[in-house]
């Protein structure tokens, strides 16, 4: 039997929405808003609240800037984040590989 406690996991990370999210900043580096709600598929207030909780832990770094004067938000991993993916990940291969 495994002795690997699930407990481990990062709750931050281990939300469906905020992995999601993670998984796209991963893959491309940086993404607006829309971009991102369009990947991850849910509402502008879901999203928005989950990104906030992915700041509050330093995860990723938001960039608000206007383009043609609307407002724009960019999305990235910070090496905080980058890091606490990572460590998600082997522990969740630790997880299942037993």
């Amino acid at each position: 039997m495994n002795d690997f406690d699930y407990q481990q996991l990062d709750d931050i990370i281990h939300a469906r929405i905020r992995l999601a999210i993670i998984a796209v900043l991963i893959s491309v580096g940086e993404a607006e808003f829309n971009f991102l709600k369009e990947k991850v598929n849910t509402t502008d207030g879901n999203l928005s609240t989950h990104l906030r909780k992915l700041e509050e832990a330093e995860y990723i770094l938001v960039k608000k800037e206007f383009q043609e004067r609307k407002p724009k938000s960019f999305y990235s991993l910070t090496a905080k984040g980058k890091k606490a993916f990572e460590l998600y990940v082997e522990r969740l291969e630790k997880l299942i590989k037993k």
